[in-house]
C-alpha cells in the first residue's frame, strides 16, 4: 500500500503539484495554495514546530507520514521532510490511500 502513496507523491511533484522544504510550504500555506501538508515521521523538532504554526494559523489538513529518505527521494529532492501538495485531487488520494493503509 506504502507503494500507492509514495506514487500518487510522484505523479503530483512531476505535474508541479508538491512543494517541498519548511520555508516553500509555509509559503505555499500562508497564500492558501497547499491543501495538504506531509510531514516525515523523523521531522526534525524545529522544523516541525515552525511549520505546525503556519499549518495551525491556516487549518491545512496535515499528516506525519514516511521518512525523510523516502519522501526526499519518490519527489527527487534531498532531505527535505516537509511537503506541500497544492492540488486537492492528488490531497484527496493521497490522504485516501494513507487511511486505507491505517486501516490494513
Amino acid at each position: 500500500m506504502k507503494s500507492k502513496v509514495l506514487s500518487l507523491m510522484g505523479f503530483a511533484k512531476k505535474s508541479g503539484n508538491v512543494v517541498s522544504g519548511v520555508n516553500t510550504c509555509g509559503f505555499a500555506i500562508g497564500k492558501g495554495r497547499a491543501k495538504l501538508v506531509i510531514l516525515a515521521g523523523d521531522i526534525s523538532a524545529g522544523s516541525e514546530k515552525k511549520i505546525m504554526k503556519d499549518i495551525r494559523r491556516k487549518g491545512v489538513p496535515y499528516v506525519k507520514y514516511g521518512t525523510i529518505d523516502e519522501l526526499s527521494h519518490i519527489t527527487g529532492e534531498v532531505g527535505r521532510s516537509v511537503f506541500a501538495v497544492l492540488d486537492e485531487g492528488f490531497a484527496r488520494g493521497i490522504l485516501k490511500e494513507i487511511e486505507d493503509e491505517n486501516e490494513s
